[in-house]
């Protein structure tokens, strides 16, 4: 699968999307789910946490292995998709739809810039 060009992307595995409401949607990359493996469980941040970017905030566990993913950019959660704590599937069947992680309401939308393209992201897989 590729990488949405309308995405930016972290070196450690997610994306991020500006919504029209000025949130940013994250979740990982087809890469990534690749990677794991079936996924069981998924431990969400909670609504309200605050994070850094590259902080830690939640993990995803797969058959293979265990996941830490980190914050894109820094901000406080504003949704998480709880659809996930019975179907983390949804992740590997759709990483870049209905497999989104969480929300953050970001400190400045402005951080995005400083992601990878979906080029720059594809070219560091090759590294």
């Amino acid at each position: 699968m590729t990488n949405p060009n309308s995405l930016k992307y972290a070196d450690s595995h997610e994306w991020a999307k500006l919504a029209d409401n000025g949130e940013i949607v994250v979740g990982i990359t087809d890469h990534a789910q690749d990677l794991l493996g079936d996924l069981v469980f998924a431990e969400l941040p909670e609504v309200g946490q605050r994070f850094a970017a590259k902080e830690q905030c939640m993990l995803l566990e797969s058959v293979k292995a265990a996941s830490d993913i980190y914050m894109p950019v820094s901000g406080e959660i504003s949704a998480v998709n709880t659809a996930l704590e019975d179907e983390p599937e949804l992740i590997n069947e759709d990483s870049f739809g209905d497999g989104w992680l969480f929300k953050i309401q970001p400190d400045n939308a402005n951080d995005l810039e400083g992601l990878l393209s979906a080029e720059a992201y594809e070219s560091s897989l090759d590294d």
